[in-house]
């Protein structure tokens, strides 16, 4: 009789690991739009501009957004602007009605009394401050949800109210410390902002703190501050070697403020989150110089061309009336009354005007926009894959309001 072997006992399996996560590696965000056809667009529009008498810049500013949007990839997949020109120029329509009674009566004041106009000074101030911050988040707002990417659009909620409020009471803080609240001031409006920022159901939030920014532009702040106190410190005792010192800072105003602004942006960037998704900006804190400075140098070259226009016109006049056998200062007289004389230098003035937002728009939006999306990486862009969409798309109630007091941005 065979003996029974009995079998060995059971070993219970034990799966094997999980494949270790792959590691958070970020894409570059990048910008292929080509600058010789956003060159000609912003030309284009600026002729547009003269004989449309403006209004075509409701079309030329969707133009130049929709440029933007379109070459400026994250993950192969670009955005898309879904802003329209005439909602603009309603936009705009509505604010100027409700802006206009404002204008006017503070005329009417200035007219009542120059005393009057000095005191009723004071709140207008502060109404425009506040509007003007009012009007900032209500573009921004309206900015974002004509935004789509992956046919998922941007959205956001919040008080353009409280907003201005916060921004208010900053402003108040900031002035009272000589600037020295400035970042604080940036970090606390940016985190509302972007707490009120989403991105269909991924909620934004903002990772930059006040103490981060200033770490980084101290030093500009306290140059700041030395000149300033130095050359009022001068005024009290050579007021014309403090206006000396005052001329040199100013040229130097421009280089202190373009390297604020790439440490600011850098700081920005870096700070954004959408859920799990995240933002680095490695932006050189020279990088913004080139840009700032051409657009002083263009500028200088507009208003040289401006008073050679005027010069030149009021001297072809001049010669022209002086013909007539009228004294010098008669001559004088008719020029200055001539309406020929009044319209070619108006004329000159607007093309000017027009030519130097054309330098504005390619060297601080498109270069700053180009230069800006070069240095940033984005990183887990493989958590919008499952985005479910949310939000409506805002009016372009704040945009108008935007449009009205001149405000610019992205």
């Amino acid at each position: 009789m065979n003996d029974a072997v009995a079998p060995p006992p059971s070993v219970p399996t034990v799966p094997p690991p999980p494949p270790p996560a792959p590691a958070d590696v970020g894409q570059p965000v990048a910008f292929t739009g080509v600058r010789g056809d956003f060159r000609w667009l912003v030309i284009r529009g600026a002729m547009l501009e003269l004989v449309t008498l403006g209004f075509y810049r409701f079309w030329l500013a969707t133009d130049m957004r929709r440029h933007l949007w379109s070459h400026t990839t994250a993950g192969s997949d670009a955005p898309e602007y879904t802003g329209t020109a005439k909602e603009l120029l309603i936009g705009f329509l509505f604010a100027l009605a409700i802006l206009a009674p404002v204008y006017l009566a503070y005329f009417l004041i200035g007219l009542e009394a120059e005393l009057y106009q000095a005191f009723a000074s004071i709140p207008l101030v502060l109404f425009f401050y506040l509007f003007y911050q009012f009007a900032r988040y209500r573009a921004r707002r309206y900015r974002l949800t004509r935004t789509v990417w992956r046919g998922v659009r941007f959205w956001m909620k919040g008080s353009g109210w409280l907003y201005a409020f916060l921004a208010g009471l900053w402003m108040v803080l900031i002035i009272v410390t000589a600037g020295l609240a400035l970042p604080w001031s940036r970090a606390a409006l940016e985190r509302y902002k972007m707490r009120n920022s989403f991105y269909g159901d991924l909620a934004g939030d903002f990772d930059g703190t006040g103490g981060g920014l200033f770490k980084q532009a101290w030093t500009l702040w306290l140059a700041v501050v030395l000149i300033i106190g130095f050359v009022v410190v001068l005024g009290t005792a050579a007021p014309a070697a403090a206006v000396l010192v005052g001329a040199l800072a100013l040229v130097f105003a421009p280089f202190i403020y373009a390297v604020y602004k790439a440490i600011e942006w850098r700081w920005w960037v870096s700070g954004i989150r959408f859920g799990a998704v995240r933002f680095e900006s490695n932006l050189a804190t020279s990088a913004l110089l080139a840009p700032y400075w051409a657009v002083i140098g263009w500028s200088l070259l507009i208003l040289v061309a401006l008073f050679a226009w005027m010069f030149g016109v009021g001297g072809i006049i001049y010669a022209m009336f002086a013909k007539s056998g009228a004294t010098g200062l008669e001559v004088g007289a008719m020029v200055a009354q001539s309406p020929l004389v009044i319209g070619l230098v108006v004329l000159g003035y607007l093309v000017c005007a027009l030519a130097f937002g054309v330098v504005v728009r390619i060297y601080l939006r498109r270069d700053v926009w180009a230069r800006v999306v070069a240095s940033t990486m984005v990183y887990n862009l493989a958590a919008t894959d499952n985005v479910v969409a949310r939000g409506e798309a805002a009016n372009a109630l704040g945009e108008g309001f935007a449009d009205g007091l001149d405000i610019g941005g992205f």
